[in-house]
């Protein structure tokens, strides 16, 4: 523990942190409904929702596992990842001139019910499931992650226990967003994404000056530690690193987890119009792209320190950051460390819960926005409070199973569950067939095993090739090629214009 780093210290500062969460959670929940709940009322700023899904964006896996990869060999070495987010803008392109019209134009509460009137009510129930599913995953594995550094470097020493420490974890997220929902995540998330890259930004400074390398310099610096190499072209199909695999994988990855995801389209649908919805996903796209440089920056800068000091790298590079801001580098950097990862984790995590409990009382239970009755509150608050039970247990089930970096699990993971949402929307967008809706299920299901089975042998069925992140394009491709043997060319559903 860094000098003057005590426990306590942290301890407080995070339950400061929370205090003003609880706070801006009472001003935009003190008059909640369930339209406030869901949608915010459709009154959101679209600058703040933009600023705001930053954070949500990035999340705990990004604040740790990224800058612990840039030194670490294999897969999103250097700064190949800014591949993908390359990729990613081509995405919020994708999504804000087509699905965002859409999902306006239809007035969605769920992007999902776009399924129900395209297709069918098991194809609707069968898109929002695997959201459920894929969402549920992905937000358990941010707040594993939070969970683990909080527990190693703080709670540990107050003889509290893993599981307290994740039940402690799931309730502070609760508390604050049980009543405003939606909007008040919206503010919340504006307030996570700056202490995030407040930390991120403090701590690149402090290595630089300890380091002695001026800001102006630290460019310079990385490319002389071999550490700056952003293109990998020559190394070809065969290199997980490759330009074409991390850009089309940056863009499929971006068009499900964000356009096909009720969690982060939760937070668009908010805005007051298309229009603003629009502007705040090209702002939010252009101030991604700087906010990757920063973490990736941070990252070559945590290597090129930890050899100065001549500390050797931990097995698991995600616990690199975590080590030196808590055991080497001063305390300030260490509390805001702290306080960031927390930031981030819980700037996606919160939202998830609210968008999990969202897609289950709209898709499953039939909840419409204005209907404000105290049952169905009632129930709504039960929802909540199931879901919060499905992460702790999910979290739990991790911390006994889990052997590879968080960021590849929750990535490779998101290829099998999205997949088929994939399929689904753009068999919708881009033919006019309809489907037989009782076999979609079924469809939808055997894709992603296929896919595991083509990802598992893929060395040997196809020469040493290997899918990374692509494994998402072929899931989607093959729930596609599957609706089209369940399709005919009779008209669709009448009601729908694409």
């Amino acid at each position: 523990m860094g000098e003057g780093l005590q426990p306590g210290l942290i301890l407080g500062l995070i339950g400061a942190y929370f205090l003003m969460l609880l706070i801006v959670s009472w001003f935009t929940g003190r008059k909640s409904d369930n339209a406030t709940f869901f949608l915010a009322n459709r009154n959101s700023p679209w600058f703040v929702v933009a600023f705001g899904m930053i954070g949500a964006s990035l999340s705990g896996v990004t604040f740790i596992s990224i800058p612990g990869v840039v030194g670490g060999g294999g897969l999103n070495q250097a700064f190949s990842y800014m591949q993908i987010v390359f990729g990613y803008i081509l995405g919020y392109v994708v999504i804000a001139q087509i699905l965002l019209p859409l999902y306006y134009r239809m007035r969605l509460t769920t992007i999902y019910g776009y399924l129900q009137q395209r297709f069918g009510p098991v194809s609707y129930k069968t898109g929002s499931a695997y959201f459920l599913l894929s969402r549920s995953i992905g937000s358990a594995f941010r707040l594993f992650l939070v969970a683990i550094v909080l527990h190693q470097f703080v709670l540990i020493h107050f003889g509290i226990n893993f599981f307290t420490t994740v039940v402690m974890t799931i309730l502070l997220i609760w508390v604050y967003t049980f009543r405003g929902g939606i909007k008040t995540i919206v503010y919340t998330d504006t307030l996570q994404t700056f202490c995030m890259l407040a930390a991120v930004g403090f701590t690149v400074y402090t290595i630089s000056s300890e380091m002695e390398i001026g800001l102006g310099s630290i460019r310079s610096q990385i490319v002389d530690s071999g550490f700056g190499q952003v293109f990998f072209i020559e190394g070809g199909w065969a290199d997980p690193n490759n330009f074409f695999k991390q850009f089309l994988s940056g863009a499929l990855i971006t068009i499900v987890m964000t356009g096909l995801d009720q969690d982060m389209m939760q937070k668009n649908l908010t805005c007051r119009s298309l229009g603003d919805a629009k502007k705040n996903m090209y702002t939010f796209s252009f101030i991604l792209i700087f906010a990757n440089v920063l973490f990736l920056t941070l990252g070559a800068l945590l290597f090129m320190y930890a050899a100065h000091l001549g500390v050797s790298i931990p097995e698991r590079t995600d616990e690199l950051y975590p080590m030196l801001a808590i055991e080497y580098l001063p305390p300030a950097v260490g509390i805001l460390f702290v306080i960031g990862l927390i930031a981030a984790a819980y700037s996606s995590a919160d939202s998830g819960l609210t968008a999990l409990t969202t897609a289950f009382c709209v898709d499953f239970l039939g909840f419409k926005a204005e209907d404000n009755s105290p049952a169905i509150k009632r129930k709504r608050f039960m929802v909540h409070i199931f879901f919060s039970l499905v992460l702790l247990s999910l979290i739990l089930l991790f911390h006994s199973l889990n052997n590879d970096a968080v960021i590849n699990g929750l990535f490779i993971a998101a290829g099998y569950t999205y997949g088929p949402l994939l399929g689904l929307f753009a068999f919708g967008l881009f033919t006019k067939r309809a489907v037989r809706d009782r076999w979609v299920i079924w469809i939808c299901l055997a894709s992603p095993v296929l896919s595991y089975v083509l990802n598992r042998f893929s060395d040997l069925l196809f020469f040493g090739f290997q899918f990374g992140f692509l494994i998402l394009a072929v899931n989607g491709m093959l729930t596609f090629l599957g609706l089209w043997t369940i399709s005919s060319s009779n008209k669709m559903k009448e009601g729908f214009g694409n």
